[in-house]
């Protein structure tokens, strides 16, 4: 596989810091390019903007987004040839959009291991993109968030 342009979602959390190490190690070794997005989520479609003026989600909206350029800006993988973009809208959609647009070769994006239940109601990031991306997608977890496999059954006696 020949690497050109290496996808790099963020939300600045610790498990995105670690899966960037991952991302500059691949683009050193490829000589590729890394791709660092962010995605700011549209507060319109949500119940609590309905009854807001416009005016506050707008000042909202721009307060979100400057506040990810900062934190974008300050993303640093070395001497690796940097792309920094911001989108709106629903993560998952906006990685997967992302990818296919620029030509990306492969996603690097970390995952937080929720348990069950909190993945449950809230669904997963990263697991959508999986699904949905047009290139193969790397997950990264932070060390020391081992997978446990069930106990288990008790032996038949």
């Amino acid at each position: 596989m020949i690497l050109k342009r290496i996808l790099l979602p963020t939300d600045f959390s610790d498990t995105a810091r670690h899966a960037l190490g991952y991302a500059r190690e691949m683009a050193e070794r490829f000589g590729a390019e890394v791709h660092v997005l962010y995605v700011v989520p549209d507060p319109t479609p949500q119940d609590w903007a309905v009854g807001a003026a416009a005016p506050i989600v707008s000042d909202l909206l721009e307060k979100w987004q400057a506040d990810a350029e900062r934190h974008l800006e300050q993303v640093s993988l070395g001497d690796v040839e940097t792309v920094r973009a911001l989108r709106i809208g629903h993560a998952f959609v906006e990685i997967v959009r992302y990818a296919t647009d620029n030509a990306v070769d492969l996603i690097v994006m970390g995952t937080h291991g929720r348990g069950p239940v909190r993945h449950l109601l809230l669904g997963s990031v990263a697991e959508k993109v999986v699904r949905k991306a047009p290139c193969p997608v790397l997950t990264v977890r932070l060390p020391g968030h081992a997978f446990e496999l069930p106990a288990p059954p008790p032996a038949a006696e």
